[in-house]
């Protein structure tokens, strides 16, 4: 993740979450020390390392951050995350914020990691989309790759996806990719999104970069991954769910994108415990 980037988006979670005071701690709360731990509440992957090193940083330099658990790492129920040391104010002050996070994310990453071991594929990458939590995608997508996929692209300005409206307003692929090409430097890739035989031939006449295969069964697939040649590659999307994904092990598709990784999950349970010190 950018460090840079990181701290400025914290920083702006935390105005948001505090406001001008944390009016309860700043008024039980003056100079006095303590210990927050992060315990696992129940079993998955862990990911926010950065979160709440950088967190505590932000709310006062002189909090001592000790992580005991590396992104990607399986967790127990029960097991110590993370402890952080020092003025008692300032850790309950960041705790809700950097809680929520490293939450969200170790919920993609344990999501993640499912999806890689149900495809288990010695070939197929599971990748995740665009379909994130605004404001979160930096964070998402790094969960995503401690979880042992892929990242799409980050954004509009990263390739060009030419998806089936654009198809439509354009009047053909053919025509959209002509267009494409003349606008766009060499450096970029493009991407064709097909749904049919017709849709992945002109695809591959115009020689694009990747095909995306959308809303296609196993079988389907297949018989489209066939009319592809090995320079073009290829990438499966659209319906597919987690229990979906045994069936396409031995299908040669290069990527396949989910969005449920980042859209639908489930944040993993995780509680902070405190400790006074005299």
């Amino acid at each position: 993740m950018n460090m840079l980037r990181l701290r400025k988006q914290i920083e702006e979670f935390f105005i948001e979450d505090v406001g001008y005071q944390d009016l309860t701690t700043d008024a039980i709360f003056d100079q006095e020390l303590g210990e927050v731990q992060f315990i696992a509440k129940s079993e998955g992957f862990f990911c926010g390392e950065d979160i709440i090193r950088v967190g505590y940083q932000a709310i006062n330099s002189a909090i001592n951050v000790n992580i005991k658990v590396t992104d990607g790492e399986p967790l127990q129920n029960g097991q110590l995350i993370a402890f952080a040391k020092g003025p008692i104010r300032d850790l309950l002050t960041g705790e809700r914020v950097i809680l929520n996070l490293i939450q969200r994310m170790s919920g993609i990453t344990t999501k993640t990691k499912k999806a890689v071991q149900l495809l288990n594929s010695s070939h197929t990458k599971i990748s995740d989309t665009r379909k994130t939590t605004p404001g979160l995608r930096m964070l998402e997508k790094f969960a995503v790759k401690q979880g042992g996929g892929i990242n799409h692209r980050f954004g509009l300005d990263h390739a060009v996806m030419i998806k089936d409206n654009h198809i439509l307003f354009c009047g053909s692929i053919t025509d959209a990719v002509q267009k494409v090409k003349q606008q766009t430097g060499h450096m970029v890739k493009v991407v064709v999104e097909a749904e049919n035989e017709q849709q992945v031939k002109e695809a591959v006449e115009n020689d694009v970069d990747c095909i995306l295969l959308d809303n296609m069964k196993p079988q389907k697939l297949s018989n489209m991954l066939s009319l592809i040649p090995s320079s073009i590659l290829t990438e499966a999307s659209g319906g597919i769910t987690l229990q979906d994904l045994p069936n396409y092990t031995h299908i040669p598709v290069d990527v396949i994108s989910l969005g449920c990784l980042t859209h639908q999950i489930e944040s993993l349970d995780i509680s902070v415990d405190v400790h006074i010190h005299s």
